[in-house]
């Protein structure tokens, strides 16, 4: 019967020399423009921060240290915050380490209206929620397009552009609604008609669809024609306040239905809530 064979200490600390030299070499490293969707307080010190990188997708990095006094990341790491991130990334755990992270742009705008702020929450929720890692950077790419057009402009116009914005998001996840096309039979839609919009199918439905089981809520053609110019990456205004609210809860519960998890979208829901008691104030 052979026995294990027993090392002696010298050999004990070669051997876990060499485990913690594999660790090590197994950790990549990851230098990326990033944004900074969300982050919270961890442990006395630190603090858990979410980025959608151009090069890794969406991670979740710790940043050890960052609520130091003399802490080198400081205001880096706030909301909304664009940089180069320095991340060891781990291939075995879905937390990763930051290094570092070089500030490009803050865009402290974004909380100089309650309107920026609540439409940039709203946007960011979308990203965190729909964003995975290895996306091929079109996250990043989407959002920071879409906060900077928020951050420019005037709180009115603001709820439109965060629509389009949102909506080009969603497209460029794959998740892009039929508009032209029945979501069901995928037969050509007449235009200038008001059709069903069925979130589970994944889009408008033809008429016969939509009496066969159609699900959903009534889309109006000027409703659908505002649609499609969003998505092709071309301005329409909303000063209908009736019309922005409907258009806001149709994306939410398009996002709901999607996203398939039960978990309510709270950043979109204060999102709504904001622009309707804007409304009520200035009627």
């Amino acid at each position: 019967m052979r026995h294990p064979r027993v090392l002696d200490r010298e050999q004990e600390a070669v051997v876990l020399a060499v485990r913690r030299s594999l660790v090590v070499l197994s950790v990549r490293l990851i230098e990326s423009d990033s944004l900074v969707l969300h982050s919270f307080d961890y442990g006395e010190t630190s603090r858990i921060v979410r980025i959608a990188t151009r090069d890794a997708g969406v991670l979740s990095v710790i940043a050890r240290g960052a609520r130091r006094p003399k802490s080198p990341f400081g205001a880096a790491i706030d909301l909304f915050t664009s940089g180069v991130a320095h991340v060891r990334a781990h291939p075995s755990r879905d937390l990763h380490t930051l290094a570092g992270f070089d500030t490009t742009r803050s865009r402290s705008e974004l909380a100089g209206s309650l309107a920026r702020f609540t439409a940039a929450s709203a946007i960011a929720e979308l990203c965190l929620r729909f964003g995975r890692e290895d996306d091929s950077g079109r996250v990043h790419d989407s959002a920071t397009a879409v906060l900077d057009a928020i951050g420019a402009a005037e709180p009115h116009d603001v709820p439109a552009l965060a629509l389009a914005g949102a909506w080009r998001v969603v497209a460029d996840l794959g998740f892009a609604p039929a508009l032209d096309q029945c979501a069901s039979c995928h037969a050509d839609l007449p235009e200038h008609v008001p059709l069903t919009f069925d979130h589970r199918a994944g889009g408008a439905l033809c008429a016969n669809c939509a009496r066969n089981g159609g699900r959903g809520r009534q889309l109006p053609a000027e409703a659908r024609a505002t649609l499609r110019q969003w998505l092709a990456d071309a301005e329409s205004a909303l000063d209908d306040p009736a019309a922005r609210r409907a258009h806001q809860r149709l994306l939410r519960e398009f996002l709901e239905e999607h996203l398939g998890d039960g978990r309510p979208l709270r950043a979109f829901l204060t999102w709504e809530a904001q622009g309707a008691s804007r409304t009520e104030v200035t009627a």
